[in-house]
């Protein structure tokens, strides 16, 4: 076992001399290392066996160098024979190298010459190949500067597109282009902020030019309808006319009922070429804006920014002017800005892609819309001049038909004009209402005098009157109606035409049209002719003989109705039988103005008569009458037989009516003049003059001052004064005391009341007599009978009021 052993060892040593030899030294560590790691005090058997390899590897050496000394002896000996020759040979060679370098140096200097040439014929074709590729860069930054200079933005940011895609990167590495490459973002920077600020100049310059761009597509809109109409009386030619008479002299004709504008075509006008508003405006800021934009990849940025500039400046020009509705000028102006406004709007809609859509002019439309109705709503009313709200309807018109042209619904527009003619009629009432007052201020309310046959069909041209008794007069002749009558008749068709101006290019029918005038001429008879006469009546200075001849001319104006109605259905040509045809209401007018009159000459009759009853100066205390009737009382009743003469013109039963009320007022008057609580006394004398004065009246009454009266009807109006004075002159107490409250009592009239005061007075009166006489009368029987009688009559009397007051 022992041996088997020393066997593997040697055999390993083996193996790790054999390694060590053929391995390099730098692993040679491991190997030795695992000598020591096998066995102890393996190493000296490993080491026994190193220096026996070291030994044989010794021998084998010093058999070699013995095998090569003779050799090596023979090399040496022979190398020192060739020394000489060597020497030799190496001053030869050094003199021809010496002789080579001298001739050389010439070529050699030629060869660097050569040599630099070729380096720089090689430089220069690199410098040549490398230009070749940098000029076109070079050209088309020259090229952008170029474009940039000129304003041609869009040009300039296509070629900096192929700058920066085509021509920089093939000479990127370049520091010149690498400097062009960080410039380009600040040009394009650049390119924008220089083509917004472009876009805020055209945006102020349409803010200025608006008004003209508006009044240019106006005046294509008006000829475009100046056209229209022109041909429309072309294809009327022919038709059935209506002429129709104004006061002013001039003839409107009515083709086919309707009311025809008479402006003649501009022929001129027609002729002269209007420019568009790409004519007067250059959009080319937008167009350019909005492809730069496009280019840059910020589109929606502009189209934002645009849109919302827009609708700042559509709200500016909406705002109108506070003066605005003191001239047209000032309504025309502001329709020239918003239509020049939507115009532009519509050709950048038309014009662009997407930059102004339907959704958006709508949108502003509506908007616009709405505060433009306000606006007119607000100035309108305040407009008082008719002429200027309809120049301010015929705006409106051509404002909405222009707009209409570019496509913008318009309809609320033309419903406003509804309002605004509501509008105009109220400023035509008040213009007429001024015209009306001015013809009653001018009247002389007397019959107009005709002289010729001339002035008489002058005054029947002008009103429609006609009367078989008056045409059989001769001349000179009178006509019933004063001047006001005809004026008044010509002035209600004059504010008819006026009215029909308001509907003329609001297309509407006829029907329409017709219920139009019958509705504003219904306003002008019910409310400002009305209202006008009922001031004219109630005017201090108007007589009796104004308010009977007040009463003549509303009399046949009322008749003068139907004549209206006839000129109404000549303009319109709409029969008065259709359906909804509206009626005028003068009839009621007229009639209502007449009852006013007629209830004015009553008051006045009776405030007349109330002014000679407050001359009445009687004696209450006196004696005996002086048998005449009092001056005053005569006065009076003369008054009242000149004025019931004048009222035998008047129609109907209005003086007959007249002179009932103011013979009942005179009674009245009388009766309370009697029964004053002031006058406390009156003597029989009084009695007997107040009966004279009550004579005359009854026989003021029975003579008849107006004619028409069926017996003693006009006398009853005194029969309370009549029975009530029988009663004291005949001193019939018994017979008014046994038959009162009987049906035929002769002193029915007579109430126990006012019989009570008035003998309360009479006594006070006999006594206050008696005593002033005589002293003594107190003791004369028949003095104290009268007075127990009259005391007997008192109490009685009195029993009678207290049984009629409980």
């Amino acid at each position: 076992m022992a041996d088997n052993e020393t066997v593997e060892c040697i055999t390993e040593h083996e193996r790790i001399l054999q390694e060590v030899e053929s391995t390099d030294t730098a692993c040679v560590g491991p190997t030795l290392r695992s000598i020591y790691d096998d066995q102890p005090n393996a190493h000296k058997g490993f080491m026994e066996k190193l220096d026996a390899r070291i030994r044989n590897h010794d021998r084998e050496i010093e058999k070699m160098c013995n095998f090569h000394h003779q050799g090596f002896v023979d090399a040496i000996t022979e190398l020192l024979k060739v020394r000489t020759d060597a020497e030799k040979l190496m001053g030869q060679v050094m003199d021809t190298n010496r002789r080579l370098q001298e001739a050389g140096r010439g070529v050699t200097a030629q060869t660097q010459e050569v040599i630099h040439c070729r380096i720089q014929q090689r430089n220069m074709a690199t410098t040549v190949e490398k230009l070749q590729l940098c000029i076109p860069v070079l050209e088309m930054y020259s090229k952008l500067k170029e474009q940039l200079d000129s304003k041609r933005y869009y040009a300039a940011l296509k070629t900096m597109e192929q700058l920066e895609k085509v021509y920089i990167p093939r000479v990127s590495h370049y520091r010149f282009c690498q400097i062009m490459a960080e410039n380009l973002p600040k040009l394009r920077e650049k390119i924008k902020e220089i083509s917004m600020s472009d876009l805020k100049d055209f945006l102020e310059s349409i803010r200025k030019h608006s008004d003209k761009v508006g009044e240019t597509a106006v005046r294509r809109a008006q000829q475009h309808r100046t056209f229209n109409s022109a041909v429309a009386r072309q294809v009327n030619i022919g038709h059935h006319t209506k002429p129709v008479h104004s006061f002013n002299g001039q003839t409107h004709y009515i083709p086919n009922g309707l009311l025809m504008n008479d402006d003649a075509v501009d022929e001129e006008g027609a002729d002269e070429e209007i420019l568009t508003a790409q004519d007067l405006v250059d959009f080319s800021p937008v167009y350019r804006c909005l492809h730069i934009y496009t280019v840059l990849g910020d589109r929606e940025t502009f189209e934002s920014y645009y849109r919302k500039q827009r609708k700042k400046q559509a709200r500016l020009v909406l705002q109108p002017q506070a003066n605005m509705h003191e001239t047209v000028e000032g309504y025309r102006r502001y329709f020239n800005q918003i239509v020049g406004f939507f115009v532009v709007e519509d050709h950048v809609l038309h014009a662009t892609t997407g930059l102004v859509t339907r959704a958006f002019t709508d949108e502003l439309w509506n908007m616009a819309l709405s505060k433009i109705i306000a606006v007119l709503r607000t100035h309108s009313s305040y407009c008082e001049d008719p002429d200027l709200v309809l120049e301010l309807k015929t705006l409106i018109v051509i404002f909405a038909d222009t707009l209409q042209g570019y496509g913008f619904p318009v309809n609320r527009l033309f419903d406003l004009l509804f309002e605004v003619r509501d509008q105009y009629n109220e400023t035509l009432l008040k213009k007429w209402a001024l015209v009306f007052r001015e013809i009653f201020e001018s009247d002389n309310y007397s019959p107009i005098p005709v002289e010729t046959e001339e002035e008489y069909k002058l005054v029947v041209s002008r009103f429609p009157f006609y009367d078989a008794e008056i045409e059989k007069q001769g001349f000179p002749k009178k006509l019933p109606m004063s001047q006001s009558v005809p004026q008044i008749y010509t002035q209600v068709k004059e504010f008819i035409y006026a009215s029909l101006k308001f509907s003329e290019s609001l297309h509407r029918s006829s029907t329409e049209i017709d219920d139009m005038l019958r509705k504003s001429t219904n306003l002008l008879l019910t409310r400002t002719l009305s209202s006008c006469l009922q001031n004219l009546i109630k005017k201090p200075h108007i007589g009796l003989t104004e308010l009977v001849q007040i009463i003549i001319n509303t009399t046949h104006l009322e008749q003068a109705c139907k004549y209206l109605e006839d000129f109404i259905t000549n303009i319109t040509n709409v029969s008065p039988e259709t359906v909804h045809t509206t009626r005028l209401y003068g009839l009621a007018t007229f009639k209502d103005a007449r009852h006013a009159a007629e209830g004015e000459i009553y008051t006045k009759l009776n405030q007349k008569i109330d002014e000679f009853i407050q001359l009445a100066d009687y004696e209450w205390d006196m004696a005996e009458s002086d048998g005449r009737a009092s001056e005053y009382l005569m006065d009076l009743i003369n008054f009242l037989r000149s004025t019931f003469q004048v009222f035998t013109h008047l129609p109907g039963k209005v003086a007959q009516t007249a002179c009932m009320s103011a013979c009942k007022h005179l009674s009245t008057s009388l009766m309370q003049m009697l029964l004053d609580t002031e006058l406390k006394q009156i003597s029989m004398g009084a009695i007997q003059q107040f009966n004279l004065d009550a004579i005359q009246c009854e026989l003021f009454a029975s003579s008849e001052p107006v004619p028409g009266f069926q017996g003693e009807t006009l006398q009853l109006a005194f029969i309370d004064l009549r029975q009530l004075l029988d009663l004291f002159m005949v001193w019939d107490w018994s017979t008014y005391l046994a038959d009162y409250g009987q049906p035929n009592s002769k002193y029915l009239r007579v109430n126990p009341a006012t019989a009570l005061a008035l003998l309360e007075k009479v006594y006070r009166g006999m006594k206050d007599t008696s005593k002033k006489n005589n002293i003594f009368s107190q003791f004369r029987k028949n003095d104290r009978d009268k007075q127990k009688l009259i005391e007997t009559v008192v109490k009685q009397l009195r029993s009678l009021v207290n049984g009629m007051s409980s």
